[in-house]
């Protein structure tokens, strides 16, 4: 076994490639998982199947001979304003909301490039011959309660993991490994405190209602489930809660005091694509970077933040794969998403009468007749509320 100065070396050097924490725990039985099984009898996980792998309950059948769990955090925080600020903002257009952490670059692919990196480094540090396994968000794993006990910060009242410097703006990525290594928090040291004490403002932020008590959610209700997870159409009482949300939803985060004073993010990866109006979709750039070199051809442009409503329920499909290539908006598919801005217009009542009110009126009685189902429903609700 290794002492200290490992775990020590091992976090510098995750600091150098980025991340803004990183410890270590070792494979024990952590006593949250335990809670999942009557988490998932109570139908809480909806149509999410796949947390029903039993590998999630114990970490030691997805990697024989694990040790010790390298766990990373990545901030995403953008200096753009919150959605419970920016969505009051009275703008000429409807426009949406796309939870923070998709706005630009695929994290889980930005995660496992530099988890990768943190990987062949430890090589440099330990002879012999070890294992090591990276997951991205990708694995069986329940990241989040792995971190509490590696000492990265508290499950909140959200069921999101806190943490007193950085709130709950990262992404938790994690290093599975045979390596032996000493871990963060010592042997008669606990996981961080729960800070949330008497506060319930996420609670009671919650337009659906999903936080259905402190620490527990029912994804069911929650608006990243119905405009992400969910395949068919969203139910009609849910729909109005669900505001002007086309993909995720950050309103819990977004209220939390944790998150007053998180650190802003430099990060290219992490700022929202712009795409320049009026181009051929099959030429705009995947990448941000080269997004911005391309603004100045356009007074205006697209950006995922806020972005227009009209602008993504037109979409086709060829024009979907092209704007969200390495996006993790991909994940709702393009039905999903044209669902999901159908239901927001139905949500912004534009003034009657108006150029933009005509074009969205046409805009839903054409979705209105689609050969997809949950896209012609939802427009055809939409519809009969603006009209």
């Amino acid at each position: 076994m290794k002492d200290g100065s490992d775990t020590a070396w091992i976090a510098a050097r995750a600091s150098a490639i980025g991340f803004h924490h990183c410890a270590v725990v070792r494979l024990q039985e952590f006593p949250e998982l335990e809670r999942t099984e009557e988490w998932l009898a109570r139908g809480y996980a909806g149509e999410m199947k796949y947390l029903s792998d039993a590998r999630r309950a114990n970490p030691q059948t997805v990697m024989p001979g694990l040790r010790s769990v390298i766990v990373c955090a990545l901030s995403y925080n953008t200096a753009a304003p919150r959605s419970t600020y920016a969505l009051q903002e009275e703008t000429a257009e409807p426009r949406g909301w796309i939870s923070r952490y998709a706005w630009g670059q695929d994290y889980h692919e930005v995660l496992k490039e530099k988890l990768q990196t943190l990987a062949s480094a430890l090589s440099e540090r330990f002879a012999g011959s070890f294992e090591a396994r990276v997951y991205a968000d990708t694995g069986p794993l329940h990241e989040r309660v792995i971190a509490k006990h590696a000492g990265l910060g508290w499950l909140g009242k959200n069921t999101l993991l806190l943490n007193s410097r950085l709130g709950s703006w990262f992404f938790l990525g994690v290093i599975l490994t045979t390596l032996d290594i000493q871990p963060t928090l010592g042997p008669s040291d606990l996981p961080p405190a729960n800070f949330c004490g008497s506060c319930t403002k996420c609670l009671d932020a919650c337009p659906t209602g999903a936080l259905v008590q402190p620490y527990v959610m029912d994804a069911r209700l929650c608006i990243s489930y119905l405009t992400i997870e969910l395949r068919g159409s969203i139910p009609e009482k849910l729909r109005e809660p669900i505001g002007h949300h086309v993909f995720g939803c950050d309103i819990c985060q977004d209220v939390c005091p944790w998150n007053r004073r998180a650190p802003i993010t430099q990060a290219r990866e992490f700022q929202p694509r712009t795409f320049p109006q009026g181009m051929e979709r099959q030429h705009l750039p995947p990448d941000p970077t080269a997004a911005e070199s391309l603004q100045s051809e356009s007074m205006e442009a697209e950006s995922l933040f806020l972005p227009r409503l009209e602008w993504l329920a037109s979409m086709t499909e060829e024009q979907f794969r092209t704007v969200f290539q390495g996006s993790p908006v991909k994940r709702t598919k393009w039905r999903g998403l044209v669902r999901n801005a159908c239901i927001a217009l139905g949500n912004s009542r534009p003034d009657r009468g108006t150029s933009h009110h005509q074009r969205i009126c046409a805009l839903l009685a054409q979705l209105s007749a689609s050969t997809e189902p949950s896209i012609a429903e939802s427009a055809q609700w939409a519809l009969s509320r603006i009209q």
